[in-house]
């Protein structure tokens, strides 16, 4: 995929592998990290602006069956797995604006990014219609400002594409896709809903849903992951909203970290550090 300009945004460290491309593609390729998977093709007939979110992380585990091909229109926005990039049957001229973002920066688990590279959002729908042409919009002016405001154009973008994950997630949930255990989806919700709560346990959640210890973890390493990460990253990433939310002198770290289910602030500093290569005074603190 030929792109006509890039936008490298990290001027803030948090911001660390999001990008923005922008630009007429010769041959049509997404950028991705391997060829364009065979069995996954996205079809368009018309000329017009696309949009595509690639998601970088984790590799998300095959699915049972793959989609034999996925229809586009202008203005549709696409999620895609950069390490599993779909094949594109395009026009031979069109415009294509990529959102490259990490998974993690999202909240997103790899069932999570699975799940959203099945579907992409119409821009005929509700939230396509209101949030396509914001995405649009911010590529093109993050283009030509200097780093500061990239920098918070690119941030605003990564909000944009938070909205429409968590859309598609939440509209997708009752439907258990890729033949995922109905209970599984509960569980999630039940833990969204008590992730502030120091007792929450994989013994605990079991319990409230009346399978084994064992099982639960069955259900989550059929997914990629694991009880205990996937929390923890969940209340990482309320953490890190809370404190660039309230800045300094609103709420003091612990009180944030205590907030989300951290019984030491030693040790939320250590495992935030570990996820997001800076300390959480050095992300409040950012400018």
């Amino acid at each position: 995929m030929s792109i006509t300009s890039t936008i490298e945004t990290p001027v803030r460290p948090a911001l660390s592998g999001v990008e923005i491309l922008t630009g007429e593609p010769g041959p049509a390729r997404l950028p991705g990290e391997g060829a364009p998977h065979p069995r996954q093709r996205l079809h368009a007939r018309e000329g017009g602006e696309y949009l595509f979110v690639g998601l970088r992380g984790t590799p998300t585990p095959p699915a049972g069956s793959e989609p034999a091909g996925t229809g586009l229109a202008p203005g549709d926005v696409c999620f895609y797995d950069v390490h599993r990039p779909p094949a594109l049957d395009f026009p031979e001229r069109f415009r294509a604006t990529v959102f490259l973002v990490p998974s993690d920066l999202l909240g997103l688990t790899p069932l999570d990014v699975r799940r959203l590279t099945r579907t992409p959002v119409a821009r005929a729908s509700r939230l396509g219609a209101l949030l396509s042409p914001l995405l649009s919009d911010l590529a093109r002016t993050a283009s030509k400002a200097r780093p500061p405001v990239g920098e918070m154009l690119a941030w605003n973008a990564v909000n944009l594409v938070a909205t429409l994950a968590a859309e598609q997630l939440g509209a997708g949930a009752p439907d258990a896709p890729d033949g995922q255990p109905p209970v599984l989806g509960r569980i999630m919700e039940y833990v969204e809903l008590h992730l502030p709560e120091i007792g929450l346990t994989p013994e605990s959640i079991a319990r409230a849903h009346h399978i084994s210890v064992r099982y639960l973890h069955k259900l989550f390493q059929d997914e990629g992951t694991s009880v205990g990460r996937w929390i923890l990253r969940r209340r990482l990433e309320e953490c890190r909203r809370d404190l660039r939310r309230h800045g300094r002198g609103s709420r003091t770290i612990a009180a944030v970290a205590g907030r989300w289910g951290f019984t030491s602030a030693t040790h939320f500093s250590r495992v935030f550090r570990t996820a997001y290569g800076m300390s959480p005074s050095q992300w409040r603190d950012t400018p």
